[in-house]
């Protein structure tokens, strides 16, 4: 009893299970996951909004020696290996570049993430008064069932341009002793036909009106006296007028801070992890690597939730402006021919996150091929929608090689897709960045609740993640 049989040994070299990270870890990694975690809520808490992700980015990046790269082109600088460098797009997508010891034309190692999330945005003239309550009006933003933000302790985030050009940060419900708020629902009582509808009809678009206010300005025979009492705080408190929110960005995002989940405390639950799990581990990792060959790119980019469009999003010219740039400063005279070969020559984790198997909906996972909450940085041959419409689809090479990288590292990882075959799809990045040529893969953390108001990450998947991160990175 307990002897190996030829049948055991034979299974244990012919077949494979994903390990769960929790079982490999000593007690030096435990403690640097709970660690990271710590380090990782804190992020989620100051990065609600694509704007604050930058600017966390950019301060941790200048914090470890990051320069402008348009600093250095005012300064005529000299670029050379080990040199960090970072590029801004319009305060809402960042690239840190850590310059290697090989030619640029060689190529780089890119992670590249999005930092916008599924939101609830203010319209461009939100505020009304109905029934002497102050409301605002909204229009959502990205994927989201609108059902889940009803009934939840909302924040305002965002800035304002006044009408004489200044601009103002806006940040409401976050500090203890603000006021939060709200998007009513009806009571069961009366929801009768409510709940009769389906899902995605229960609450509309259109339904989705913030409570703002419910105070009257104090003077008799004025109309909206609810709407200017609003008005008045706002003006006193930002110096804003009406018109100025015409000449806005503001986001409704879930009030409060990230916590831990489990009563093992082995979770984290907060907004937006949906891609911010996998730009904080690209930004923790990048901000430990030093000298390496190629020179390494951490790319956080926006829009991503809405189809990569505009110019902050991947399909904007900024990264390969960027890098046209950074032949400019290289080179003796700027060739156009060199920047291809950079971009072509380079290889690609696109950091998103997926959604990984939860016992509550298996019928719409497959379970032998979804990935699993704690069994490590997953990477994705291909996403896509039913016919993997859409998709990147990862060369079998370039897997092989990430593969053995991971392995050859230690990294707990596992392979995953986003659901069974015909319930659906989606997609990230990587096919616009593999239409250089790049070698693109899908990598990057598994999440319970994806697109919900809170999602649900493993801190050993976190920690895994940007130790991934890394080892690419140093490549």
């Amino acid at each position: 009893m307990g002897e190996k049989t030829e049948g055991k040994g034979l299974q244990e070299k012919l077949t494979h299970s994903w390990k769960n990270a929790w079982e490999v870890f000593n007690e030096n990694e435990i403690e640097e996951v709970f660690e990271t975690s710590e380090e990782y809520k804190k992020f989620l808490d100051r990065c609600k909004t694509e704007r604050e992700s930058a600017d966390e980015i950019i301060r941790s990046a200048k914090n470890k020696g990051y320069i402008s790269i348009n600093q250095i082109i005012e300064d005529k600088r000299s670029i050379v290996p080990g040199m960090k460098i970072y590029a801004v797009n319009k305060n809402k997508a960042v690239v840190l570049l850590v310059i290697g010891k090989e030619e640029l034309e060689k190529g780089m190692n890119i992670v590249g993430s999005h930092i916008d999330a599924p939101r609830i945005d203010l319209k461009q003239f939100p505020l009304y008064e109905d029934s002497e309550l102050a409301l605002l009006k909204t229009h959502y933003y990205g994927g989201i069932k609108k059902y889940q933000w009803v009934a939840l302790p909302l924040a305002l985030h965002g800035i304002v341009i006044k009408r004489n050009g200044e601009k103002v940060n806006v940040v409401i419900g976050e500090d203890e002793k603000d006021p939060v708020f709200f998007i009513t629902d009806l009571l069961p009582h009366l929801a009768k036909d409510q709940m009769g509808k389906k899902m995605d009809e229960g609450i509309t678009g259109e339904g989705l009106n913030v409570l703002f206010g419910s105070i009257p300005y104090n003077e008799k025979e004025l109309s909206d006296k609810v709407k200017l009492n609003v008005l008045k705080i706002l003006n006193e408190k930002y110096g804003m007028l009406e018109e100025d929110f015409t000449s806005a960005e503001f986001e409704i995002v879930p009030a409060g801070k990230s916590r831990d989940v489990g009563i093992d405390r082995s979770m984290v639950g907060g907004y937006g992890q949906d891609d911010r799990a996998c730009a904080f581990t690209a930004l923790k990792a990048i901000l430990n690597v030093e000298n390496p060959n190629k020179t390494a790119v951490a790319l956080f980019v926006d829009k991503e939730e809405i189809g990569s469009v505009g110019n902050t999003g991947m399909e904007s010219m900024f990264f390969e402006n960027v890098v046209s740039e950074l032949i400019a400063l290289l080179e003796t005279s700027y060739n156009e021919l060199t920047v291809k070969r950079a971009l072509a020559n380079s290889k690609v984790l696109s950091a998103d996150t997926l959604a990984g198997f939860d016992p509550n909906y298996p019928e719409v996972l497959d379970k032998r091929n979804s990935p699993f909450i704690g069994k490590g940085v997953t990477l994705v041959k291909y996403t896509g929608v039913r016919g993997k419409g859409g998709s990147n689809d990862a060369n079998s090479e370039y897997l092989g090689e990430i593969r053995k990288l991971f392995n050859d590292n230690n990294i707990i990882w596992q392979m995953g897709e986003l659901g069974k075959v015909d319930q659906g799809g989606g997609g990230t990045i990587a096919f616009i960045l593999a239409r250089y040529g790049m070698e693109v893969v899908d990598c990057g953390v598994p999440l319970l609740s994806v697109h919900a108001p809170y999602e649900v990450s493993s801190k050993a998947d976190i920690y895994m993640t940007y130790k991934g991160y890394k080892v690419f990175f140093e490549a």
